[in-house]
């Protein structure tokens, strides 16, 4: 299979720019497929190779017309959360998009799908709404009948500069003074740096080993939360004293904060919380990638982040 030119649909989020970087650099041609072309065109636009088109993605008949002449098609499209509270939101992002992508895919003949999922993504066991939708999503796309070779991809938390996890910490603690109430502290995560992430995306995209596979991406390290957060605060020189929330407390300020403008935390978060985000086995390792650790790259772009800029990120990861 000789893959020339991929269709990115999410290409102009925080995965998607280091990718559609990346796939540059390899020579491919890219079709990025966005709903706000201007507001995206600044970044992305003067990568050799790219095409950034403004689409309704939920259109099938547009998404089958701008994946004509594609050799694959990479999903990076998901949410954290939804406006409701009943998966509703969930599942239009997550599931009706896979649909529709398998639809276009099988449409144009396409034969090749990278699709980015989660850790603990589980259509039937899932513990929240994210979870199972991600896991749905996942047996869509590899159950398929027309031969489409598909790799997912699962993740822990991803970081690097402009994540929504570090930077949104490192905020919240800045916002707040002297004691910082924190749920679900110890929940677990190997957060996995964005570039390892991407390098093993590219890797994959020619190479037949990972068909029909779904790989775990973790860092060298698993953490509790509330390390995680001390971290952040030790990397930005202030001091808080981090409260550790019981987990009827942390409940209970999920279900607070589903009502909060931009959703900080969400009672779907807390219940996708509740399962460990850390790998089972290695896969980087499979294609040569040795992940690198959280202690060598957020403190590169941590310190720099000021106030201003960590909260636009904020804002514009919540639209998103």
């Amino acid at each position: 299979m000789f893959i020339k030119k991929i269709a990115i649909l999410g290409g102009t989020g925080f995965v998607g720019r280091s990718l559609c970087n990346r796939l540059a650099d390899k020579g491919y041609e890219t079709r990025v497929l966005t709903r706000n072309r201007e507001y995206n065109r600044e970044e992305l636009i003067l990568l050799p190779g790219l095409q950034l088109i403004q689409t309704d993605i939920y259109n099938q008949d547009k998404l089958n017309e701008h994946l004509a002449d594609c050799d694959a098609v990479i999903n990076l499209i998901g949410i954290l959360n939804e406006r409701g509270n009943r998966g509703k939101g969930f599942n239009k992002t997550h599931v009706e998009v896979a649909e529709k992508i398998l639809a276009a895919c099988e449409h144009n003949n396409i034969k090749r799908i990278l699709q980015m999922s989660a850790l603990n993504a589980d259509e039937k066991n899932g513990a929240s709404y994210y979870l199972r939708t991600k896991g749905k999503a996942e047996s869509i796309l590899h159950n398929n009948s027309s031969h489409i070779n598909v790799t997912s991809f699962r993740p822990s938390v991803i970081f690097g500069p402009g994540d929504s996890f570090f930077n949104r910490f490192a905020m919240l603690l800045r916002l707040t003074p002297i004691a910082f109430p924190l749920a679900c502290y110890n929940s677990k995560f190997a957060p996995v740096y964005i570039l390892d992430v991407v390098e093993m995306m590219v890797r994959s995209i020619n190479s037949s080993d990972s068909y029909d596979k779904c790989y775990q991406l973790c860092g060298p390290k698993t953490y509790t939360l509330q390390e995680l957060v001390q971290y952040t605060a030790d990397t930005l020189g202030i001091w808080r004293k981090i409260i550790p929330l019981n987990d009827l407390l942390s409940r209970l300020q999920a279900m607070v904060f589903n009502f909060v403008p931009s959703k900080p935390f969400s009672t779907d978060n807390y219940l996708s919380a509740k399962t460990d985000s850390a790998c089972s086995v290695h896969d980087l390792a499979r294609y040569g990638i040795v992940a690198r650790s959280i202690e060598s790259i957020v403190p590169t772009y941590l310190k720099q982040e000021s106030y201003r800029s960590s909260y636009t990120r904020f804002r514009s990861g919540a639209r998103r």
